[in-house]
């Protein structure tokens, strides 16, 4: 399964890393990843693979209980959800 993953918060040192690390921890795979820095706000937007058996709403829960720890807005949808509504 992919998913599209969005992180948004303050930049500062890390991140990328920390949330590299998360997904790695959750065996997510990084397929594709954009970042910028707009005038403070760090924003990143990525594709990941889930594995097979990944319990979505588990892998959701842990992604915005480490956003919160990270003081950082962590999203994620399942790619064709994503799909379906930019195609609109």
């Amino acid at each position: 399964m992919q998913a599209i993953i969005t992180v948004v918060g303050q930049d500062k040192v890390g991140i990328v890393a920390g949330v590299s690390s998360k997904l790695a921890a959750m065996h997510i795979n990084i397929l594709d990843i954009s970042q910028t820095i707009m005038e403070g706000s760090f924003t990143m937007m990525l594709l990941g693979g889930l594995p097979e058996d990944a319990d979505f709403k588990a892998v959701q829960q842990a992604l915005t209980d480490f956003g919160t720890q990270q003081d950082l807005t962590i999203r994620i949808q399942r790619q064709e959800i994503f799909d379906a509504m930019s195609s609109l």
